[in-house]
């Protein structure tokens, strides 16, 4: 579905990307694991067209680099970013109204699918965005780009800062999301989420794919674990 090789990005002299190369099949969760910044966000972005990419960057097919962000969206892939992106002076309910590619027209996502998940969201549904908590927030930006119904979404850092029992709610929503046949890229620090629910991972380091296997060959790469992961 997703294929990067040999994907390079630069800011400005700094070379970040340094020879990516990446898949992500059909109703598969991928993980991309690796210390904080080696890379991981531009390789998102590189994807978007949010950063300019040299390389092979292809979905189903069909070349995207160089295709402007919105392009990429409407072809079916959707993006969650680290920050959030939510619009604080609108309504829970009008964030995820804004997340529909054309008004009223829904996917396999409907209002009451996504406050089924996230029961929060539901109680706060006419209270503006900027009132939630972080976690709330963070529940918000993934259910609004689930409303534009992708084939293909990429979350950067889901859990960064909720507190565990909404970690577990994400991770299930992560779950439900591939069951419905969404395949998901995810950017995740916490390695216990990242064993439990993905097909495959991928560690960068120094811009590069230091390692690409399933959480079983993972377990049992200690090394790997060391030099790549741990402080």
């Amino acid at each position: 579905m997703l294929e990067l090789a040999q994907v390079h990005a630069y800011y400005g002299k700094s070379h970040i990307l340094q020879g990516v190369d990446l898949a992500v099949d059909g109703r598969e969760i991928v993980s991309l694991l690796g210390r904080n910044g080696v890379g991981r966000s531009t390789t998102c972005k590189a994807v978007m067209g949010l950063v300019a990419a040299e390389g092979s960057i292809a979905y189903r097919g069909r070349t995207i680099v160089g295709l402007r962000p919105d392009q990429i969206a409407h072809l079916g892939i959707g993006y969650v970013p680290e920050d959030r992106q939510i619009f604080p002076t609108l309504t829970v309910r009008q964030n995820l109204e804004l997340g529909l590619k054309r008004a009223g027209r829904f996917g396999r996502w409907r209002y009451q699918d996504i406050y089924g998940l996230f029961p929060n969201l539901a109680e706060r549904q006419s209270i503006v965005a900027g009132l939630l908590s972080g976690g709330e927030q963070q529940m918000l930006a993934m259910s609004r780009t689930l409303m534009g119904d992708p084939d293909l979404i990429i979350i950067d850092e889901p859990t960064e800062g909720l507190a565990p029992k909404l970690v577990e709610q994400v991770g299930e929503m992560l779950r439900e999301i591939a069951r419905r046949g969404i395949a998901v890229l995810l950017v995740e620090q916490k390695l216990t989420i990242a064993l439990n629910i993905s097909h495959r991972l991928y560690v960068m380091g120094h811009g590069r794919i230091v390692f690409a296997g399933t959480p079983t060959e993972f377990a049992a790469d200690v090394s790997v674990r060391r030099q790549w992961l741990e402080v």
